[in-house]
């Protein structure tokens, strides 16, 4: 099964890292949250990864360019011209890495990989800027069940600012950033068959926008309710507070070993 991660758009509420790269391969503890985001799908057995870049796309290809020799010890004689691989640390993914263009909308993006999806089977669909802890098997499982085209996750967004717990004017007690005011929202983690991008229409449609409304209308679109963990990193206070949870040691998303 294959996974479409998008990541090619310009992050400018977080430009003061992502003029200098694309905002997946803003570090997390060392590691770009498309990292993190790639873990979480392999987690689940999925390690067929299609990236559509963008904005300074070149920066995620040299990544992945480089990624095999930076994940394993390697000895380099120069005298002979030849390196020597000892251990290989680097996940078992294959990436495809598809240009996009840089000014092209999220649907578009996601228009442009249909030739590279096999007809009738389904693929996970992200975007590169947003964790959680989602059991993707079983949202997989769900998409399946169900037989329509799309599957959104629905997650709750966590509360900004804790809240005050009263009797009349008495505070009784605080309680820390509960979630919103319980609205399901677009977790951003999609489950899609192919024929769910016949709905975009160029390079210009946004996902979020008609493509989405139209699979509604035509009861092809099915919520997966997600209830734990969900962050997405739209601003530097975002990405310091996932950066906070990682160094912790109990970030919610490491679901893997």
């Amino acid at each position: 099964m294959k996974a479409v991660i998008l990541a090619g758009g310009l992050g400018t509420r977080i430009s003061e890292e992502s003029h200098l790269k694309p905002k997946p391969m803003i570090d997390i503890g060392g590691k770009p949250i498309l990292w993190h985001i790639m873990k979480i799908y392999s987690a689940h057995g999925i390690n067929d990864f299609i990236i559509c870049l963008g904005y300074k796309g070149y920066v995620i290809k040299e990544y992945f360019a480089n990624y095999f020799l930076h994940m394993s010890d390697v000895t380099i004689d120069f005298s002979n011209n030849q390196m020597e691989v000892h251990e290989r640390h680097a996940e078992p993914w294959r990436v495809t890495l598809l240009d996009t263009g840089e000014n092209t909308m999220t649907g578009g993006r996601l228009k442009r990989v249909r030739n590279y999806l096999a007809a009738g089977e389904s693929f996970c669909f992200t975007y590169g800027d947003g964790v959680a802890d989602i059991d993707i098997t079983a949202e997989v499982a769900f998409h399946r069940q169900h037989g329509k085209l799309a599957t959104v996750a629905a997650v709750q967004p966590p509360g900004r600012y804790g809240a005050l717990l009263t009797e009349g004017a008495m505070v009784t007690g605080f309680r820390e950033k509960p979630p919103g005011d319980g609205g399901w929202i677009n977790g951003g983690f999609f489950v899609l068959q192919p024929e769910a991008i016949d709905f975009v229409e160029a390079d210009s449609t946004s996902w979020e926008g008609e493509p989405m409304a139209e699979l509604a209308r035509h009861q092809q679109l099915m919520a997966f309710e997600h209830n734990g963990f969900w962050q997405p990193m739209d601003t530097l206070r975002e990405k310091s507070q996932l950066d906070d949870l990682w160094r912790s040691g109990a970030a919610p998303w490491k679901v893997w070993p």
